[in-house]
């Protein structure tokens, strides 16, 4: 029994857990530095409601892993209004850094006059799109702002992990590495698809290895705006052995042109399963690239051990 002034003799005492150290201590919290250049979202694709929430989900885990970052999102083919376009969200950016400088400097603060870039653009791409691309550098020139424009979000292993959660999903693949239980409607082969050209391909095709060795199956890459690219690769995974096929579509998802994946499905005589979204993986992408580019690092927590 314990008495008024604490524990009976002889009971164990609560101590407080002293603070975890050596190598599985977890990392002190990152913050952005103050004055960083914007983080610019450029979004591909058709503006609308869902393409804004995707944008917006994307910005969300990245401030999560990095708090205190100034994210926003540039539409390629916005209209300024609801969906502000890219070149609008760069100028804006950079006259916003100058009031800030202004403002302090009338306040009285001793503060550094804006130096160096106002913003990093990162496409939202999971892969090279040369004629997007060409675009999006096009209004980083235009807007006339001090940025600095980062390269796709793949090829990447985290992309390939995204690949198995959204084929898991649809039923098309184990959701686990070690294959601990079957799954009836599991491809035995996977075709990739992508869209942009012989160079999108190549680099999927590198994600495609990372993915084939986490499922053990054959993945080959295809270019939806290639026509006729999807069949022929559906037909040589079936010339090499496999009966079930599935189609994991290499995209985020606004950049695909309308229409081309239901063909491709349809040529293909396969489920798919679906793009790759607002996975976390791709939030984490593009902070990688924001800070890459800024070299700086953001730690987030590692689980506990």
């Amino acid at each position: 029994m314990s008495s008024p002034t604490g524990p009976a003799p002889g009971l164990p005492v609560r101590m407080p857990r002293p603070r975890q150290s050596g190598r599985h201590r977890r990392p002190e919290p990152v913050a952005a530095p103050e004055g960083a250049p914007t983080l610019v979202l450029a979004m591909p694709g058709v503006p609308s409601t869902e393409v804004r929430n995707l944008g917006e989900e994307v910005v969300s885990i990245a401030r999560s892993e990095l708090p205190g970052l100034d994210a926003r999102i540039g539409y390629l083919d916005g209209d300024d209004d609801e969906y502000p376009a890219l070149g609008t969200v760069l100028a804006h950016t950079a006259e916003q850094r100058v009031e800030r400088y202004e403002l302090a400097k009338a306040a009285g603060r001793e503060v550094s006059e804006p130096d160096g870039i106002s913003a990093v653009v990162v496409p939202l791409l999971a892969g090279p799109d040369n004629s997007l691309v060409r675009r999006i550098r096009q209004a980083v020139v235009d807007s006339k702002a001090v940025a600095e424009m980062t390269e796709v979000l793949g090829p990447h292993p985290l992309l390939a992990e995204a690949l198995h959660v959204r084929l898991s999903e649809a039923g098309l693949a184990r959701a686990d590495r070690a294959r601990l239980f079957t799954v009836a409607t599991a491809a035995d082969g996977i075709i990739l698809a992508t869209v942009g050209g012989e160079e999108a391909v190549q680099a999927a095709g590198i994600t495609g290895m990372l993915l084939a060795a986490r499922l053990a199956v054959p993945v080959m890459a295809a270019a939806l705006d290639d026509e006729g690219a999807v069949a022929a690769i559906a037909e040589q995974l079936r010339e090499s052995g496999s009966t079930q096929l599935a189609l994991a579509p290499y995209l985020i998802g606004p950049e695909l042109p309308g229409g081309l994946l239901d063909i491709a499905i349809k040529e293909a005589d396969c489920a798919a399963s679906e793009a790759l979204g607002a996975y976390p993986a791709v939030g984490k992408l593009v902070l990688s690239q924001y800070t890459s580019a800024l070299g700086i690092s953001a730690q987030t927590q590692a689980p506990a051990h």
